[in-house]
């Protein structure tokens, strides 16, 4: 397969000093930027399947009516926080 060239990249002299300061022996800049790219690309498609299973499940649990509201799973959140809270603060609690 033919290869393809990035656009080139201007960066401030301290990033790119940063950048070289991290490289592992025998590793170049090139090589860095190469890994990063993929790295980033497999992360964004990572999310963007996170996002969209989400929806789906939310779409589904709607569908079949066993979809809990946003603001009531916080209430019930703020509910238990401030439960731990007071628990937390009581003199029969061990430290």
């Amino acid at each position: 397969m033919k290869t393809a060239t990035i656009p080139s990249l201007r960066v401030e002299p301290e990033l790119r000093q940063a950048a070289e300061s991290v490289l592992s022996e025998g590793e170049s800049l090139s090589s860095f930027v190469e890994a990063a790219l993929r790295e980033s690309i497999a992360r964004r498609r990572q999310r963007n399947e996170f996002i969209a299973r989400g929806l789906a499940a939310r779409d589904d649990a709607r569908q079949r009516g066993r979809y809990v509201a946003a603001d009531i799973v916080l209430e019930k959140l703020a509910t238990r926080l401030a439960s731990a809270k007071a628990k937390a603060g009581s003199p029969t609690h061990s430290e």
